[in-house]
């Protein structure tokens, strides 16, 4: 009879197991978004010649923690030019469905519109593809994923009164199930572009579209910066055109990030958090007493290692 319950006990026990270590990684989860420190109404960007309104529906983070999101949790190249994150105020950052807006300004100059009606994007577009292609085995040989540029998501639009470019790519990563959606603004100033860019699954296209008209007015730049305030002459004419700032290579043009979060619950918490960059942040716990308490762990006899385990 014992033999006949054997099964039951054992799945009993791998379900309680399983459903701990599901607790454990959502409190892990919930302590990093707790940890995070989001603000919302008028903020003076760190690059001294805008200011962002954050928009209904929204929070902001700033560029340190912006970039411990993309590339601490996220698993994305450091960038620099960061300079925030719009995060919808209804999704934390590593939510299943979580999506954000990607700021930073690339003072490449004034850019000239003249040729944004005579641009063939379906040509473009090739060109893009196979471009991609070289840059993947780049991004593999640098340790990250391989990166297929699908087609576009939402084809170029330039908006000449507002001086805003539009454009969205499909890209898929690796063998990822769900591709990932890159949904780019270009808002167009005296000295250079502000890159906004939509970092999400294709499933959220709709809801990105949606927040477009308020993320574009969101961004004011402040006087003497505008495109209008350009001086002939005086400034510097960027060498890209609206055509070539869709073209712009993805390693090394700012504003292209992977949302890898999809993908980040499925790797052990203990393997990524505790001991590391991460678990140190939501403590507060310095470096130093950190690695007392792992001597201090490992220094404890017949207790298995992860790999012996």
């Amino acid at each position: 009879m014992k033999n006949i319950f054997l099964p039951f006990l054992l799945c009993f026990f791998y379900t309680a197991s399983f459903a701990q270590e599901v607790d454990s990684t959502q409190l892990f989860l919930d302590a990093i978004e707790q940890s995070l420190n989001y603000e919302t109404g008028t903020i003076e960007l760190e690059s001294r010649n805008a200011t962002l309104t954050v928009p209904e529906g929204f929070r902001y983070l700033n560029r340190e923690q912006s970039m411990y999101v993309l590339s601490d949790l996220w698993g994305n190249p450091a960038d620099t030019s960061v300079l925030g994150l719009l995060v919808p105020e209804n999704k934390g950052v590593l939510a299943d469905d979580s999506w954000v807006f990607v700021l930073s300004f690339d003072e490449l100059g004034f850019v000239e519109d003249d040729d944004a009606e005579d641009i063939d994007y379906d040509d473009l577009l090739a060109d893009e593809q196979k471009e991609t292609r070289e840059e993947s085995k780049q991004r593999v040989q640098m340790g990250y994923e391989a990166i297929e540029l699908v087609g576009w998501a939402s084809k170029p639009y330039y908006d000449k009164e507002k001086k805003v470019l539009h454009w969205a790519k499909e890209l898929k990563f690796a063998d990822a199930e769900t591709n990932t959606l890159n949904y780019n603004l270009r808002v167009l100033g005296r000295k250079g572009v502000f890159v906004i860019n939509a970092v999400a699954s294709m499933n959220e296209l709709p809801e990105v579209k949606s927040s477009i008209g308020h993320v574009i007015n969101s961004v004011e730049y402040k006087e003497g910066h505008r495109y209008a305030d350009f001086t002939p002459g005086v400034d510097q004419v960027a060498a890209w055109t609206i055509g070539g700032l869709v073209a712009g290579k993805i390693l090394a043009k700012a504003g292209f990030f992977a949302l890898l979060l999809k993908f980040w619950k499925l790797i052990a918490v203990a393997a990524i958090g505790f001991g590391g960059a991460i678990w140190r942040r939501i403590t507060g716990k310095p470096k130093e007493e950190e690695h007392l308490a792992e001597a201090e762990t490992t220094a404890i006899p017949d207790e298995p290692t992860e790999s012996e385990a």
